[in-house]
């Protein structure tokens, strides 16, 4: 079956695109801070709500209900990801659950033991695992960075994970750099030395096929607001692990997985939401089963971000007054860091916000190690621009006309 990507029929899954600001509309280039919400996404959260909300576990029909929309959720994230049902929990952010998981870790590592976190990442995948460092008395390893390739310094592995290693935490991309992270070298070495491995997927499932068990770790954490969904956290728990798992829980809640992490009543109509996500992609693909169309969708998603992504790149890379964070090699997501010689970041996205009512950000997008290794709190952080499936070509090339029209106003403003 042959199929190709239409981004008239993308842009109508979209309701916020609707949006007019001063009577124009708004251009959402802040996808790696949280997509829109696909239609489908929107009409799942309503119809849940609107047909009748429940806690789990009773015996009439709302509560019934309930429990299969949470089981439909579960098995449209193993479908997504390529796990198993039953090793999807959910959560208020990937935050929060990082957090969560790491205080349940505490039997697993002792006074003197490894923990090892890299210099790319985004702090919800360093600071939950510094926490139970410190907390146990573990000392804490970073794999570098690599400040000319924007990559991890890959040949420090053996040197970095070592026999006294119990944890590594690494991203699968970066949401400043886009780096696509080659984690199989990192999961190798980590199972050599028999060390977790909880990798971030935040920045990376909405842009590139994910599959669990191929990855090889142990905990895979995202956030479906980032995949056109509402704001609910996910973790993917290895099973084996995951019932090992000492949490922190009321007295009479669930003990038996995936129920176990999923503290107090959740964001059902949120869950119910991820559904909808996840069916915005799947209607993307073509395939025999729910898994099959997830790949060929997301296969779709990433071919045409790309063709958007060479035109920025090239686009920022010839500019003289841009420093451009990004490698120059490699597999890489639509997310695009600058600074621009002599001016503050936020004043740049003000002006791209007042004169063409683009979104996008700046800031250090809470990879702050990377920023002051960088330097770049002196500009305010970066400038990032995101893309997302719903944006298109007239939008990168407004994109490029705002941002050349800010140079060259202050290259005016220098000489008077």
């Amino acid at each position: 079956m042959k199929q190709s990507y239409s981004i008239e029929q993308v842009r109508s899954k979209f309701p916020a695109l609707n949006r007019l600001d001063a009577e124009k509309p708004v251009i959402y280039f802040d996808g790696p801070g949280g997509t829109q919400m696909a239609e489908h996404a929107i009409e799942s959260m309503y119809r849940y709500i609107t047909n009748g909300m429940a806690n789990l576990h009773g015996t009439f029909y709302t509560s019934v209900d309930t429990d299969k929309v949470m089981d439909e959720a579960r098995q449209a994230v193993a479908d997504l990801l390529g796990c198993a049902a039953n090793e999807v929990a959910f959560g208020a952010n990937m935050t929060t659950l990082a957090f969560s998981i790491a205080r349940s870790l505490t039997s697993f590592i002792e006074k003197g033991d490894e923990i090892v976190v890299t210099e790319l990442d985004h702090r919800a995948n360093v600071d939950p695992w510094l926490t139970l460092a410190r907390d146990k008395g573990a000392i804490v390893k970073y794999i570098e960075l690599d400040e000319k390739s924007y990559t991890l310094k890959m040949d420090q592995l053996d040197e970095v994970i070592t026999s006294r290693t119990k944890l590594v935490a690494v991203g699968l991309s970066s949401n400043v750099t886009g780096t696509v992270t080659d984690v199989s070298a990192i999961v190798q070495r980590a199972k050599e030395v028999n060390s977790l491995v909880v990798i971030d997927g935040v920045h990376a499932v909405p842009h590139l096929p994910i599959d669990f068990y191929e990855l090889g770790c142990d905990i895979l954490l995202c956030s479906a607001y980032k995949f056109f969904g509402p704001h609910v956290g996910l973790a993917v728990i290895e099973q084996s692990l995951f019932e090992k798992l000492q949490v922190y829980k009321l007295e009479p809640a669930p003990v038996n997985t995936p129920y176990k992490l999923e503290t107090g009543t959740q964001n059902h109509e949120g869950i119910a939401a991820v559904i909808g996500a996840i069916t915005f992609i799947e209607e993307l693909g073509h395939g025999e089963s729910r898994r099959e169309r997830i790949l060929s969708g997301m296969s779709f998603i990433e071919k045409y971000e790309n063709e958007l992504s060479n035109d920025i790149e090239n686009f920022l890379s010839n500019l003289s007054e841009v420093q451009l964070y990004r490698a120059p090699t490699g597999r890489r997501t639509p997310t695009f860091a600058f600074t621009i010689k002599d001016q503050n970041s936020r004043e740049v996205t003000e002006w791209l916000a007042k004169k063409y009512n683009m979104c996008v950000a700046d800031g250090d997008f809470y990879a702050s190690t990377m920023a002051e290794k960088f330097n770049v709190y002196a500009s305010s952080g970066w400038i990032r621009i995101g893309l997302a499936p719903y944006n298109t070509i007239e939008e990168v090339q407004l994109f490029k006309k705002g941002l050349q029209a800010f140079i060259e106003q202050h290259k005016k403003n220098a000489i008077v």
